[in-house]
């Protein structure tokens, strides 16, 4: 199981330097939109890559967008990522982009829609996908469970699933369920890649601002993960108030007992 963390350029002196015991680099493939496509064939001489995108859109009903798929190809032809990922998702309708992740809701015309565009994806990127789950401020229902839908999205778009276990715990407080549940009901095969990032809370309301330490409930849910299933990386995000090498070394240490475990 590799330990990687998420590439952001406030980490690339710390990155260029080869710290022990980060095994993998994901890149988002938006922050290469603009340029710097050279950088990751040098990432690409020290560490296996993973291309994470945030704007395709899967969701929304029509035809993905040719320029934003184009610009994500190139990122991914660029760095020869191991996979890439997207998330279970939309982003924009068909008049407007609302620049931030949406959660959908769980029923068959959607699974189609989100099923058909994963497929496209990797026909185009010519690479494996995975499919990562957002948090939502409501429980969205619909003709089918959460779990179900995600399963079966798996089975129809034949891709994994990126867990993002900070993500699920954050869900699991906000609307009250039961997580190690949740997760029973997954076919463990199918997750291939973690997300952790340490949550934040106000009150009673749980946000993932990425921008916190792992907490020790994370990294129980976690383990509980890897328990069940072939996990093959590990990812830690952060996008805000980065902390000190020595920190980073200390949530990478956390990293690194999910290992053992494992």
């Amino acid at each position: 199981m590799m330990l990687g963390v998420g590439y952001r350029h406030e980490l690339s002196g710390w990155i260029a330097s080869t710290p022990a015991g980060v095994d993998c680099l994901e890149i988002t493939a938006e922050h290469f939109f603009g340029g710097g496509l050279d950088r990751l064939q040098t990432f690409a001489k020290n560490f296996p890559l993973f291309v994470h995108g945030l704007g395709l859109s899967l969701g929304t009903p029509g035809p993905l967008d040719p320029k934003r798929l184009a610009q994500f190809t190139c990122v991914v032809q660029a760095a020869n990522p191991q996979w890439v990922s997207e998330h279970v998702a939309f982003t924009r309708t068909e008049e407007v982009n609302l620049g931030h992740l949406n959660p959908l809701p769980p029923t068959r015309n959607v699974l189609d829609t989100v099923a058909d565009h994963a497929r496209e994806m990797a026909d185009v990127c010519g690479k494996p996908i995975l499919l990562e789950n957002i948090t939502s401020h409501l429980p969205l229902t619909g003709e089918m469970a959460e779990t179900d839908f995600l399963n079966q999205l798996c089975e129809r778009a034949e891709c994994g699933l990126l867990l993002d276990v900070t993500n699920l715990f954050i869900n699991s407080r906000n609307h009250g369920f039961d997580p190690l549940k949740w997760l029973r009901e997954l076919e463990p095969h199918r997750i291939v890649q973690l997300h952790l990032v340490g949550y934040s809370r106000s009150g009673d309301r749980y946000t993932d601002s990425h921008s916190m330490p792992i907490q020790p409930e994370l990294l129980e849910l976690a383990r509980a993960v890897v328990d069940c299933a072939p996990v093959k990386a590990v990812v830690l995000e952060r996008d805000e108030n980065f902390p000190a090498a020595s920190e980073w070394e200390s949530e990478i240490a956390k990293l690194e007992r999910l290992r053992a475990r494992y």
